[in-house]
């Protein structure tokens, strides 16, 4: 591929990008597209920026301000190819620089761009004016021998790589802090650089936060993570609910006590049962569970307790109970509640005597089980309405443990969406760099009636919908939802209600009606705009939404062709 511009190419129009940038005063929030923003004054960066430089030093704040940045332009990079998906390489790459600007950041203007994918070669170089970064770093310590824009310059590189999939590193080889007129960056792919490998090692983690780092994901694994007796990976999550349950399994799991777990559909019963056996003392004997709703009503004592050949037509062979094959380790009994009379009568002997007897075997057997039961029935209330044995539900009551519901562990969510995305990334083959912060807001924010378990479905759902190398937003979570944002960005910088915003569907539906081109349109809207505006091209580019030098192309380009017809 040759050379995408010549040097000094145009930015387009940014109409595209502030129609990203929804406000939302009433809850709080202002957003770039699903990503969560915020106005935060240069003024308090700069005290920042003061702590980091006296509690780290010069050179640990630069790379941390610089790892800083390029974790934000990676995240902008996402946006550069939704945006404008059929752009050519420069506009759609002019995303990052526009973004920059909108932002507040710096004004970006293009000097080169240079792109040769069978040469393996890129170089680009920008000017920057009104660097926020030059300005607060030059009002707190005065003029510079060396450029300081480290987190723009951060940004630069973390953009550009993610936009290009390869590393490319930027440099600033002027800054208005050291006396320039300009900030001016220069990057290059990492390999064209002869000092390429010591500009990385910026943005690798120093070693003292990477131990640091370490160790607190060592602290937080030992208390939110519990191995399972199963390869679904472990039980997680850091709520207090979370907690308090993990408490009670923890007393629990030493002993022989039987439990009763309790909950709503979906909160991961039988996880949390096979964490408390894996806890246990029975850790490498079996784990057996059974499902009392999915077993017919003729077949499920001889499922739980045996049966002998000949007990019944069909059984043309002696059959092992579920409580046998359990023998040593530990059975759950999940959906408890549905189970029939008639089998609560002989799992009540059973809990009591630690004996089972098959269907049709006149010799009990002897069995060392421990009984997890789960339901998500009120026992109490099946008591009242004849439907479960009041001397069985005292027996198994002994140890309750509530598992809380998914609402309810607010905390929880991230950790769990993030673990459920890692898996079912790896099961489809997907490679995805997380969830955007407006799906993170509405999964804290749903009410979660299918627990865990809708979790993981939405989740999956996301994953599947998600192109790789991307993020996971809300709409592919929830479909149905919509963002309640009330204001966005006009031309001129101002704030304006959505609603008015949608008057352009009937603006384009009156254009279509007049028969006018999109040239001729252009034409017409320049042309008035520069007349409005006395001459001034200044004035005209600022009421159409566009820099000084973007209205100079455009009217080159319209003395180009034919006057367009009224």
């Amino acid at each position: 591929m040759s050379c995408q511009r010549p040097p000094s190419p145009p930015l387009p129009s940014d109409a595209d990008l502030r129609r990203l940038v929804h406000f939302s005063p009433v809850d709080g929030r202002i957003w770039l597209a699903d990503q969560r923003m915020l106005l935060v004054h240069a003024a308090a960066f700069q005290a920042l920026r003061r702590e980091l430089v006296a509690s780290l030093g010069q050179a640990h704040t630069r790379r941390l301000l610089m790892r800083a940045g390029y974790a934000s332009g990676e995240r902008d990079a996402l946006l550069a190819r939704q945006v404008r998906p059929h752009a050519s390489l420069f506009d759609a790459f002019a995303v990052g620089p526009q973004l920059h600007m909108l932002e507040g950041a710096v004004r970006v203007q293009p000097q080169v761009f240079e792109h040769d994918e069978a040469a393996d070669h890129f170089h680009g170089v920008f000017q920057w004016d009104h660097s926020w970064e030059a300005e607060v770093h030059q009002r707190a310590w005065g003029p510079q021998d060396a450029p300081v824009c480290w987190m723009l310059v951060g940004y630069a590189s973390g953009y550009t790589s993610a936009f290009f999939r390869r590393p490319v590193l930027f440099k600033e080889t002027q800054c208005t802090a050291c006396g320039h007129a300009h900030c001016l960056i220069e990057g290059r792919f990492e390999h064209e650089w002869p000092d390429g490998e010591q500009l990385a090692r910026d943005y690798d983690p120093d070693s003292m936060l990477v131990r640091l780092g370490e160790l607190q994901s060592q602290v937080d694994a030992l208390r939110t993570q519990l191995q399972p007796a199963d390869d679904q990976g472990p039980l997680l999550g850091r709520s207090r609910a979370f907690n308090d349950t993990v408490e009670l399994l923890r007393k629990a799991a030493p002993t022989q006590v039987t439990v009763l777990l309790t909950g709503e559909t979906g909160v991961g019963k039988e996880r949390f049962a096979r964490a408390l056996h894996a806890m246990g003392p029975r850790a490498d004997k079996p784990f057996v569970a059974v499902n009392c709703a999915a077993l017919p009503a003729e077949l499920i004592e001889s499922e739980l307790f045996g049966a002998e050949k000949g007990a019944y037509t069909g059984a043309t062979a002696a059959r092992v109970g579920r409580f046998e094959r359990a023998h040593g380790g530990t059975l759950l009994l999940d959906e408890l509640g549905e189970l029939p009379l008639p089998a609560q009568a002989k799992l009540l002997r059973v809990l009591q005597q630690g004996e089972v007897e098959r269907l049709g075997g006149t010799q009990p057997r002897k069995v060392d089980v421990r009984v997890i039961a789960a339901t998500n029935v009120d026992l109490e209330k099946a008591v009242e309405e004849g439907r479960f044995r009041r001397d069985l539900l005292y027996r198994l009551n002994v140890y309750p443990i509530r598992i809380p519901a998914l609402r309810e562990r607010a905390d929880d969510i991230e950790l769990l969406a993030m673990h459920l995305l890692q898996r079912y990334a790896a099961l489809h083959g997907k490679r995805l760099a997380g969830f955007t912060d407006l799906a993170m807001t509405a999964m804290r924010q749903h009410a979660w009636p299918g627990n865990v378990r809708e979790l993981e479905n939405l989740v999956e759902r996301g994953v599947i919908l998600a192109p790789h190398d991307d993020l996971v937003d809300a709409a592919m979570l929830f479909p149905t939802s919509v963002l309640p944002t009330t204001h966005t960005v006009n031309a001129a910088g101002a704030l304006e209600s959505e609603a008015h915003c949608q008057q352009s569907a009937g603006l384009y539906d009156t254009l279509q009606a007049s028969g006018l081109t999109l040239d001729a349109l252009e034409d017409a809207l320049i042309r008035e705009a520069v007349a409005r505006a006395g001459g001034n091209l200044a004035a005209a580019a600022r009421a159409l939404g566009l820099t000084r030098p973007q209205l100079s192309y455009r009217l080159s380009r319209l003395q180009e062709r034919p006057l367009a017809a009224s």
